[in-house]
């Protein structure tokens, strides 16, 4: 079994004395009672990951902050801060096997946030992650199949949540799905 800590890297930037672009990047950290490699391995994998979207947020997305608010010298209107806000879920944690998602927020002006979503699931005996190609064959009737039963979930949420998802969904579900 694994025991989950969270750890977060997070900083509030500022040109101008207005506060510019904020990031909040949380990221798990595993201790396991299986293979004590295996936690290292994931550990340093995420810590990596986190710190990759740090270095992408001060060197890409703080100067496009900083343009952008460069229009409004006197903070009037005030300047709408620019985020990036990265957490994780955890989905299933038992025996040696967990698996969770991240979800990263990106706000960079306009009228919506963008989101990009990752799984991962990792087998803390062998330290490796598990892909669905290794569990379940990805033929390519498997993968209709899948991706049907998908849309069938999705058209069920939207009776629940209307405008939950993308007028073409059905496209963008068989063109993007990972």
């Amino acid at each position: 079994m694994q025991t989950i800590t969270e750890l977060t890297l997070s900083n509030t930037m500022f040109y101008r004395n207005i506060p510019v672009f904020t990031y909040h990047i949380t990221y798990p950290s595993f201790s396991t009672t299986c293979t004590l490699a295996a936690a290292q391995t994931a550990n340093t994998y995420y810590m990596q990951l986190a710190e990759t979207t740090e270095q992408y947020c001060r060197t890409v997305l703080y100067p496009q902050a900083v343009e952008s608010a460069g229009y409004i010298p006197v903070n009037e209107p005030p300047f709408n801060r620019y985020t990036l806000d990265m957490n994780y879920h955890v989905t299933y944690n038992s025996g040696c096997i967990t698996s969770l998602y991240m979800d990263t927020h990106t706000y960079m002006g306009g009228a919506h946030q963008e989101l990009k979503r990752t799984s991962d699931t990792w087998d803390f005996n062998s330290g490796r992650q598990l892909h669905l190609s290794g569990i379940f064959p990805l033929t390519p009737a498997a993968l209709a199949g899948l991706q049907t039963a998908i849309e069938r979930q999705i058209t069920e949420r939207l009776k629940e949540s209307p405008g939950a998802y993308f007028e073409d969904y059905p496209n963008l579900l068989r063109n993007n799905f990972n």
